[in-house]
């Protein structure tokens, strides 16, 4: 099982990431499961200081962008 993580405060840009990348994991038809990091001092901890961020199990695949659900399946298949 995939963890996929989305790093931010929960502004609109957070939520369109969420969104595709659970797009993208049922596309793929992967198990994953989707964690929300909202908290500042946890997403300092991967390095990120622009979000959205993904982490795909743990390392970051996406800082500062919202990519679209295709783009995503590539990241995380």
């Amino acid at each position: 099982m995939k963890k996929l993580q989305i790093l931010g405060t929960g502004c609109a840009k957070c939520n369109k990431l969420a969104e595709n990348t659970e797009a993208a994991a049922r596309e793929l038809g992967i198990e994953y499961e989707l964690v929300k990091v909202q908290d500042l001092s946890e997403i300092m901890k991967f390095g990120v200081m622009v979000t959205p961020a993904l982490a795909v199990d743990g390392v970051v695949k996406i800082s500062g962008k919202v990519q679209k659900p295709e783009e995503i399946k590539k990241l995380i298949g």
